[in-house]
């Protein structure tokens, strides 16, 4: 461990002054540059019903966060020669295969082209908690757009076909869960990226505050709605059940904490090896970090254009509040509901998580409550 002592000062101050100044409650921040990690540090309260205190092993909900490491599991597969991006989903999963997305590719999943957006009727807290049955679902759904042509944000139901493309491709056929411990977070050292948490760390968890809780609901027909249920919404009511803490939500069920998360990021930004673990070559990070193709207005958010890359991660973007403090023609990264987010650019080896639990969505850029973090943290760092 390297900290840089100037720079973990300077971020500390930092996020005293988001939870001064901009409502924030309970905070954690690393970062890794060239390999190393160089901050790692915290602020606030995990629990404001008990006082607890956030320390550097507290755990946090990081939502979409979770959507990168579905994606990174889909690359190690590639690496290992185990799929092949442009082969159609049901060569390796053959219940897709039907209701006009015959044709959809992995490479259609990873760049939301697979037409299919939405999440099965009637889904329940309970219903996400088992996997085989929300997948048996997800493969029956028909295709709501022409694969390949019209970008539809997979808002939840990302995680599940990647998870379970990555499960049939896995010659031990894993849980998806287990997949992630064994060939993620094992070979790089990395303890708290949970997807799916074991019950000893739950006492870890901070307890989220959502400042968005009397905004109006999406109207349940509307498409973001389909895509994102209000029975299954983002909110405390929903992520904080025991049932779903230990689920595996593989796109937006994630529970991580700052260090650990920086740590995956890591890997990114260093280009697929990290203290001697090989896990992607630098070539398939190259090309996960290049703008997708076939982007435009995307009917799920409201006909937003979002900033996203080919290989399933996010791009920085000054146009879209939850990534403008992404900064690097090459970076890469994931921002999650309530505005956690994390980020890696091969350019400068630079890799940052964000984690807390005050759940807001900022109007822009500056209001994000990371955007002065990473300021102080290029500066810091002299990137």
């Amino acid at each position: 461990m390297t900290i840089n002592r100037d720079a973990n000062e300077a971020v500390r101050r930092a996020i005293e002054g988001i939870i001064r100044e901009r409502g924030e409650i309970g905070v954690q921040v690393a970062a890794y540059l060239n390999g190393e990690l160089v901050i790692d540090t915290w602020g606030g309260i995990a629990d404001v019903s008990t006082g607890r205190p956030v320390d550097g092993e507290t755990l946090f909900n990081v939502f979409s966060v979770t959507k990168a490491v579905a994606a990174t599991a889909v690359h190690i597969q590639a690496e290992k020669g185990l799929l092949d991006y442009d082969v159609p989903i049901a060569t390796y999963w053959p219940e897709w295969g039907c209701n006009g997305k015959e044709t959809a590719t992995v490479r259609d999943a990873l760049t939301h082209h697979t037409g299919t957006p939405q999440m099965p009727d009637g889904v329940t807290p309970e219903s996400i908690c088992d996997w085989q049955g929300t997948v048996d679902g997800i493969a029956r759904l028909p295709a709501l757009f022409p694969v390949g042509e019209v970008p539809a944000y997979q808002s939840m139901s990302f995680g599940w076909i990647l998870g379970e493309i990555v499960r049939r491709t896995d010659p031990q056929r894993r849980p998806f869960g287990r997949f992630i411990q064994e060939e993620i977070c094992q070979p790089l050292g990395i303890r708290d990226l949970w997807v799916g948490i074991p019950d000893g760390v739950e006492q870890r968890i901070s307890r989220l505050v959502n400042a968005e809780a009397d905004a109006p609901l999406p109207p349940d027909d509307s498409l973001f709605a389909r895509s994102l249920p209000n029975t299954v919404r983002l909110v405390p009511e929903v992520f904080e059940r025991p049932d779903v803490r230990r689920a595996c939500i593989a796109g937006v069920g994630g529970i991580f904490n700052a260090r650990s998360e920086a740590r995956f990021w890591a890997l990114l930004a260093q280009r697929g090896t990290l203290d001697g673990a090989r896990l992607l070559s630098p070539e398939r990070v190259d090309a996960a970090c290049v703008p997708r193709t076939g982007g435009g207005p995307d009917p799920v958010y409201f006909n937003t254009e979002m900033p996203l890359s080919e290989g399933g991660y996010w791009k920085g973007s000054d146009k879209v509040p939850f990534v403008g403090m992404v900064k690097g023609d090459r970076a890469i990264c994931c921002p999650g509901a309530g505005a956690s987010i994390g980020w890696a650019d091969p350019d400068t080896g630079l890799a940052v998580a964000f984690c807390h639990n005050y759940m807001t969505r900022p109007a822009t850029c500056e209001a994000h409550p990371c955007y002065p973090i990473a300021e102080v943290i290029r500066d810091s760092l002299g990137i």
